[in-house]
């Protein structure tokens, strides 16, 4: 059976990809008690805004979404990375994982990568994989 996201290979699936990850750590923050915001899809900045039950805890979240384990790529320049967390999706149409990690962690194990004399960060797997299922990051709404 095929199914949409193997219908292409370039930016269409990318978008998939990414929307199945947004919605997908939206689910799982919205069984977990939160009230979670996505925000306008590309916009720099934050992916998710979430808010407890009475409105006084908020945290904003990036989230990266991987089809199978692989980096996670964040562009670049790390200057539009302002939101508190990283939650990383990987393998998210069979058997998605969930890595949560802080900011400030994420940024120091980030590796920065030239070629051809353009910069790239990227979040290698081995490095974000210590960080699986890390709700406790977030505390409890």
């Amino acid at each position: 059976m095929m199914n949409n996201t193997d219908k292409d290979n370039g930016t269409g699936r990318n978008q998939l990809v990414g929307n199945a990850g947004l919605y997908y750590v939206c689910y799982e923050l919205s069984k977990r008690g939160w009230n979670a915001m996505p925000t306008s899809r590309n916009a720099r900045g934050v992916d998710v805004v979430i808010y407890d039950q009475k409105g006084s805890h908020s945290h904003t979240i990036q989230v990266k979404t991987l089809s199978k384990r692989n980096p996670a790529r964040f562009g670049s320049s790390l200057d539009s990375f302002i939101a508190e967390y990283v939650f990383i999706v990987n393998n998210v149409f069979s058997e998605p994982n969930l890595y949560i990690v802080d900011t400030p962690t994420a940024k120091s194990l980030i590796h920065e990568g030239i070629k051809d004399g353009k910069k790239s960060y990227w979040f290698q797997p081995n490095d974000y994989e210590q960080f699986k299922d890390n709700w406790s990051i977030i505390g409890n709404p």
